[in-house]
């Protein structure tokens, strides 16, 4: 029982693979030893496949209500989308500090974005992997944002932008300066020089920790909430409904909490690097 609880919980954790394997070339991973094997160019074929499908998915729900938008009375859709936008323009206004028409849009697709990768949790964990290997797929993970290539590949876009507006605002002397001269900014200039070297390593150290934590924040709180309904699963069928149920309904609120810190974090780094001084 052990042994076929251990094998359950890892084919519920293993993305289905494609890539270069050194025997068989380039194929999908039948074990999680051929993916670990087809090194790091291996493609997460689930994860990108669900996390383009969902993006597709709010452009076309998003730009249908606006297309159909008016003055009367809204449809019940359009109330909902309202809503979500004036939420996010509220929350950018309070937060962000700078000039930007990139900023509320972008809050906009990280929040409904990441909100749709984590809801997905809330499909029954055998059901979809059931039917992909009905169709002779191995594996399937359908949570997106429980792979760490996902939330750190959104963080190190949310990365970039900071450093586009860092040097954007402060130039790229103000930006090394800013990184050079804080915390420790002297008076004497033998003492500056010498601050310089260690405040270059803390600086680095604060601005390579924001894309980092941004991402592994996000993938261990939907991982663990996915590896407790897995665990769930494993509980006799009356147990599993009597704990899946209300876990699924504190879960609602992780999904939604989870959604927002990814969101109001990239508003408040790139508010940061807006800063002029």
């Amino acid at each position: 029982m052990a042994g076929s609880s251990t094998e359950y919980i890892k084919h519920h954790l293993t993305n289905l693979t494609f890539g270069n394997h050194p025997e068989h070339g380039w194929s999908f991973a039948h074990t999680a030893q051929d993916a670990q094997e087809m090194g790091f160019w291996a493609f997460h074929v689930d994860s990108l496949g669900w996390s383009i499908a969902l993006g597709l998915i709010f452009c076309l729900v998003f730009r249908s209500v606006a297309k159909k938008a008016n003055s009367g009375v809204p449809s019940g859709v359009q109330n909902f989308v309202e809503m979500i936008v004036e939420f996010v323009d509220s929350n950018v206004k309070d937060t962000y500090h700078g000039k930007s028409s990139l900023i509320a849009p972008l809050a906009l697709t990280i929040f409904c974005w990441v909100f749709l990768m984590n809801l997905m949790d809330l499909i029954p964990v055998d059901f979809i992997p059931v039917v992909a290997q009905a169709l002779g797929l191995h594996y399937m993970k359908v949570v997106p944002s429980t792979d760490p290539n996902v939330t750190l590949g959104m963080s190190i876009s949310v990365f970039m932008l900071i450093l586009f507006y860092s040097i954007k605002m402060k130039g790229v002397g103000g930006f090394a300066g800013e990184l050079a001269l804080n915390p420790f900014n002297p008076k004497n200039p033998i003492l500056k020089a010498f601050f310089i070297p260690i405040n270059l390593i803390l600086e680095g150290v604060t601005l390579i920790a924001k894309p980092v934590s941004l991402g592994l924040r996000l993938f261990g709180n939907m991982y663990a909430g996915e590896l407790i309904f897995i665990l769930i699963a494993l509980l006799p069928f009356g147990v599993q409904w009597l704990l899946s149920v209300p876990w699924a309904i504190f879960h609602i609120l992780v999904i939604t909490l989870q959604a927002f810190i990814f969101m109001m974090l990239t508003i408040v780094y790139l508010s940061m690097a807006s800063e002029h001084h």
